[in-house]
This record gives C-alpha cells, sequence and structure tokens, in this order.
C-alpha cells in the first residue's frame, strides 16, 4: 500500500495575507469610485435641460434649483420706482428672464453652492451668458459681495438708464434685511 499524503489544512499563519488583499481591495475600490458628493458635482458637472424659472436669479433645471453666480435681482415682491411711480422690478426681471430663456436648452456651469444648498452657476441660454444679459439690461445688480465679474455690465447699464436704472430702487440684499421703502 501507498503512503497517504494527508490533506494540508489552511494554516491560520496565511490568514493574514488574505484579509490584507480583502482590506486592499476594498480601499481601491472606495478610491477610484467616481465622487458623488455635492462638492464635485457643483465643480464638474454641466447641468443642461430646459428652465424654469423661479425669480430673477434662479432658474430650476431637472428639479435642480440653481442660483445665478454673482448677480442679484430684485426680489418677486420688491417695487422700484420710475417717474415717481412704483413697479415690480423683481417680477419684471423673473419675466424678462423667461422670455429670455423661451424654449431654449439651458446649460448652467456650477461654480459653488449657497447656503441653502442651491447651486451657484453661470448659466447659458442660447450660447448668450443669462447671469450677464440680467445685469446689462438693467435686471439685476452685480453682487460684488461674491463676485466681480458683472460689474462692467451694471456700469454701462448704470450709464444708459436701462431697466432699475431708470429711476430709484433699493439694492436686493439691502431690500431682503428689511430696509424697504
Amino acid at each position: 500500500m501507498g503512503s497517504v499524503v494527508p490533506f494540508k489544512r489552511f494554516q491560520p499563519r496565511q490568514s493574514w495575507l488574505w484579509a490584507a488583499l480583502a482590506v486592499l481591495f476594498v480601499v481601491v475600490t472606495i478610491f477610484t469610485q467616481p465622487s458623488s458628493s455635492p462638492s464635485a458635482a457643483a465643480n464638474n458637472n454641466k447641468i443642461v435641460g430646459h428652465a424654469s424659472v423661479i425669480d430673477g436669479d434662479t432658474i430650476e433645471i431637472h428639479g435642480t434649483r440653481i442660483r445665478l453666480f454673482g448677480i442679484d435681482a430684485p426680489e418677486g415682491g420688491q417695487t422700484c420706482t420710475v417717474h415717481g411711480k412704483p413697479f415690480r422690478c423683481g417680477q419684471q426681471a423673473a419675466f424678462a428672464l423667461a422670455d429670455m430663456i423661451g424654449n431654449k436648452t439651458v446649460e448652467c456651469r456650477p461654480k459653488d453652492r449657497d447656503r441653502y444648498g442651491r447651486i451657484v452657476a453661470v448659466c447659458l441660454a442660447g450660447g448668450k451668458d443669462l447671469n450677464a444679459w440680467l445685469v446689462a439690461n438693467g435686471l439685476a445688480l452685480a453682487y460684488r459681495h461674491y463676485s466681480t465679474d458683472y460689474v462692467g455690465q451694471e456700469e454701462q447699464a448704470a450709464k444708459s438708464k436701462l431697466g432699475m436704472w431708470q429711476g430709484d430702487f433699493i439694492p436686493p440684499w439691502e431690500w431682503r434685511r428689511g430696509n424697504r421703502r
């Protein structure tokens, strides 16, 4: 009879190697997955689609609220004065933005998130920068607290007396703080 070679059992001293390989696999898997964090979404991914206008500086695409970067439009209930007569400049800004967008596809290039969790972005419709267009037409102000990108458009709108610049208004950031007339 020949000799029987006993089945060699898995040795406990080798199990550390398998555990180390399993941990390494998990770590590599985690770090090679694409990030889905809000900051990654806000900085890397364009948002494209048909937009709904929420107000003069906020739109929504596919259920995502987007605040237009570097500008501040009057609030919906805010009024301005032209030739001594009040007009709803906030409502006018929202209607003008909706007309400008029309049925065009809007492309937003995220830059940040605001304190309300909204994406803050530069948005284009038909290749035209909506943020710049609103300021250039006196429908919004350059929001210098966050950016100076649209100061030139604001200065030109003021000089040409466009939109709000035709009369008197309170800057939207002051109006929100309660400094209403």
